[in-house]
């Protein structure tokens, strides 16, 4: 299979060596540093054991249209960083291709297919102008939820810390011919990608840690077990968690694991940084709309009161603006 892989950073390398290592015909749409090391060196996964497997054999490409038609485009870039590529990803389009979102939050086109009601409506803080679904079809994508951890540790290297889960499903619950081409596909690779009938239900049980443990680690430069164990941070986590349930009720969610569980279990990943963490010491772009603002909007939108959400969403705001506006990071540094 052609697979196209928008992006190669944590996530998109470490499907992309896998995918690879697996027989598929694997090209990573990168630019800069990443494009130079993969063409030189190909592209390198360092397991949890500290052993390494090498892709040599993949393309590396910033030219879509010289990539050209793939059988699978891999959306491996954060949320708001697809409005960059929207332009470019149909140059990869032939006539069954099919595009695997993946990433964190609500996405742009979670009220397509979905029915009753809110069916038709647009998240406008993860997709404004509706560039993206113009230009990114929904009738093109199989949703799919990321669960592993990793990080790129330099230029066409990326280190897999946990998890191999990859759930997929139609954005109309279906199991479609195409939908199970991907999970056998993610399967071979050697992860888990089960077809889910409600994917929807995934991206909500995914989003309940990332819209509270995101937010709150970047603004208190703390771990997810720091968060945890701290009991005013703890119970900000819950009240942010009881807000989002509310919404996600109005659509129909139900989440399958209750929320004392759903804060256990980032408790159990230790001293973890998350990936807006991450972003906020590295001086990046915060990737916000997507993991918090896209819930406030839904909170508009279900007429559902969200004070603790709001807050914190306007605290983490003001935090990316100043970054920006100074161009500076915000890092914890031990005193001499």
């Amino acid at each position: 299979m052609k697979i196209a892989i928008v992006g190669a950073g944590a996530i998109g390398g470490y499907l992309g060596v896998k995918l690879a290592l697996a027989g598929e015909q694997v090209t990573f749409m990168v630019r800069g540093a990443n494009l130079d090391a993969i063409r030189k060196n190909g592209m390198t996964l360092i397991l949890e054991d500290g052993t390494q497997q090498v892709a040599r054999g993949v393309v590396a490409t910033n030219d879509y249209a010289e990539a050209g038609p793939q059988d699978m485009v891999i959306l491996a870039l954060k949320a708001n960083q697809v409005l960059a590529v929207a332009e470019d990803v149909p140059k990869l389009f032939g006539p069954e291709t099919v595009v695997v979102t993946m990433q964190n939050g609500i996405p742009y086109w979670y009220f397509h297919k979905h029915g009753g009601k809110f069916e038709g409506n647009r998240v406008h803080s993860v997709d404004p102008t509706g560039a993206i679904l113009e230009k990114i079809p929904p009738e093109r994508v199989i949703g799919c939820v990321v669960y592993p951890a990793s990080e790129l540790v330099s230029p066409g290297v990326v280190r897999h810390i946990e998890g191999n889960r990859f759930p997929v499903g139609e954005l109309d619950g279906s199991v479609s011919a195409r939908v199970t081409r991907v999970s056998e596909c993610f399967t071979q690779a050697g992860f888990k990608a089960p077809v889910l009938d409600n994917i929807r239900s995934e991206i909500w049980l995914k989003l309940w840690g990332n819209l509270t443990f995101n937010p709150i680690s970047a603004l208190a430069h703390s771990t997810l077990v720091d968060i945890c164990q701290y009991p005013l941070t703890r119970e900000l986590a819950k009240n942010m968690m009881r807000e989002a349930q509310a919404i996600a009720t109005h659509f129909g969610i139900e989440f399958r694991v209750p929320l004392e569980k759903r804060i256990e279990g980032a408790e159990k990943v230790g001293k973890h940084k998350t990936s807006m963490l991450q972003d906020v010491e590295a001086g990046r772009s915060v990737e916000i709309e997507a993991l918090v603002g896209s819930v406030v909007e839904l909170g508009h939108l279900t007429h559902t009161p969200t004070p603790h959400i709001s807050t914190v969403y306007a605290l983490v705001k003001l935090l990316g603006k100043s970054m920006m506006e100074e161009e500076g990071h915000v890092k914890m540094r031990k005193m001499a």
